[in-house]
């Protein structure tokens, strides 16, 4: 198939991995979120893939938000709607075209070529099977090959063609074996998520009050989860590019899959899903787990309490133009500000909020004009790129009409109704927050335009901290 799929034709691919589809049920499992991981590192291998990943992402500065959006966004592929699921392809290809560069060796690439996808979609397939095969469960053969399938049609809906990877699993075995052996290189893509994915692992509920004891707890534990990780790789990848796995990994690595097996067929079906693993792990998600949320939050207004009593303790009331560059505005962890780092915010605003093409054009223009702005104000050489330097002597001026756009543009998209006013639900699902005592509302309760776009001016020019805001562009 080569001509452009029609509305009836994409409706039949996606109920294909919708409702009742075999992709939908494991997805949802929490093992899923090994496959997740396992994928990850594979697809960052692929040339096209790595060099993306690595100007464009924010893979780098906040990894576990792009495993979380990728969760999400498979969630949305098989949801029970057909209009979710159509919305999402949708927003995934217009987000992906905006995806085009050169690597570092001088090879272009895009988000859009089918090649690459194709490989994505190979790699969450293999994996898929890879960890039911690990966790104790394995696929039948019948199993398999319709999870194929599934997969297939998720790639001819992406991409409008069906021929992109082979016809049947044998050839699939084949080709996969052979993209291993010959087209997957060890980039800094690879080496970012190996080494640095576990060691910025965010603190479940229980222990996010105690940022100390969870850094020594993530300082043991990250260099067992990157020894896992390999050992999950293909062999022939792991001895082509030196990945040496510690002794006694590949044992630890089974016994850990097998286990997370057991876990979730031991768990009640309303937690034992994808979603518990990002309820634990993404710190700004309010959790639907109510004993270990209820349990956080207890342990997060202890500490508060014990930091009024020692107020030379207490954060202070600004980040300085260095924290600000790099906790807020490098996106991509490069230690430099370019167009990808105002994109990656804008991709995640657009990601949360699920918009619609209107919506989400309005707010990618509303960056666009803010960099057109940074630029003005501070490339003192003209190269397009905001270096530290340029940014600690120009971070005077960085709040401008532009500015101020954005957070227009941002309040409209998050006020979903239309209503003038930002509701308590549309808060949360911009920020996964609710209101902060120091956010000005109504007597309804609902945050204005006034106050919310003061709020988020104040908070990207460093002089007011937002643990809102925060939780949208500074957490990882």
């Amino acid at each position: 198939m080569t001509e452009p799929l029609d509305h009836e034709q994409r409706i039949a691919l996606v109920r294909t991995f919708g409702t009742g589809s075999l992709l939908r049920k494991l997805t949802s499992e929490l093992r899923w979120g090994l496959a997740a991981t396992r994928a990850t590192v594979l697809e960052a291998a692929h040339p096209q893939v790595g060099g993306a990943l690595l100007d464009h992402s924010t893979f780098v500065a906040h990894p576990w938000r792009r495993l979380f959006n990728t969760i999400t966004s498979v969630d949305r592929l098989v949801d029970e709607d057909v209009a979710v699921q159509l919305r999402e392809v949708d927003r995934l290809n217009r987000l992906h075209a905006r995806i085009t560069g050169t690597d570092e060796q001088g090879r272009p690439y895009s988000a859009l070529d089918a090649d690459a996808r194709a490989w994505v979609i190979a790699t969450l397939y293999d994996s898929t099977v890879e960890v039911c095969r690990l966790t104790g469960t394995p696929l039948t053969a019948k199993e398999e090959a319709q999870l194929y399938e599934e997969y297939k049609a998720v790639l001819t809906v992406l991409q409008g063609r069906d021929d992109l990877l082979p016809p049947t699993l044998r050839e699939f075995r084949a080709y996969f074996d052979a993209m291993v052996a010959e087209r997957l290189e060890d980039n800094a893509a690879v080496r970012s998520i190996v080494d640095g994915l576990f060691a910025t692992v965010p603190a479940p509920p229980l222990l996010r009050a105690r940022p100390a004891l969870w850094a020594v707890a993530r300082a043991m534990v990250s260099p067992v989860a990157s020894a896992v990780t390999l050992a999950a790789l293909p062999e022939t990848y792991r001895s082509k590019h030196g990945f040496a796995v510690p002794f006694g990994a590949d044992a630890l690595m089974r016994g850990g899959y097998f286990g997370v097996g057991v876990i979730t067929l031991l768990l009640p079906p309303s937690i034992g899903r994808t979603s518990l693993l990002i309820d634990l792990l993404d710190p700004s998600r309010e959790s639907t787990l109510g004993p270990i949320k209820m349990m956080g939050l207890l342990m997060e207004q202890a500490a508060k309490a014990q930091a009024l009593l020692r107020p030379r303790h207490r954060a202070p009331a600004s980040r300085d133009a260095d924290r600000l560059f790099h906790e807020v505005l490098d996106q991509t962890g490069d230690g430099r500000l370019t167009w990808p780092d105002l994109a990656a915010m804008a991709r995640e605003i657009a990601t949360r909020l699920d918009l619609d093409e209107p919506a989400e054009t309005r707010l990618f223009g509303a960056f666009a004009a803010w960099w057109r702005e940074l630029l003005t104000a501070m490339d003192a050489d003209g190269d397009e790129v905001v270096t530290r330097e340029e940014f600690a002597a120009g971070a005077a001026g960085l709040s401008g009409p532009a500015l101020a756009h954005v957070a227009e543009v941002l309040f409209e998209t998050a006020d979903k109704d239309g209503s003038g006013t930002i509701s308590a639900e549309e808060y949360r699902l911009l920020f996964r927050s609710g209101f902060q005592r120091d956010v000005e509302t109504t007597a309804t309760g609902d945050i204005t335009a006034g106050a919310f776009v003061a709020e988020f001016l104040s908070f990207m020019t460093g002089r007011t901290p937002s643990s809102a805001c925060d939780n949208l562009l500074a957490t990882a």
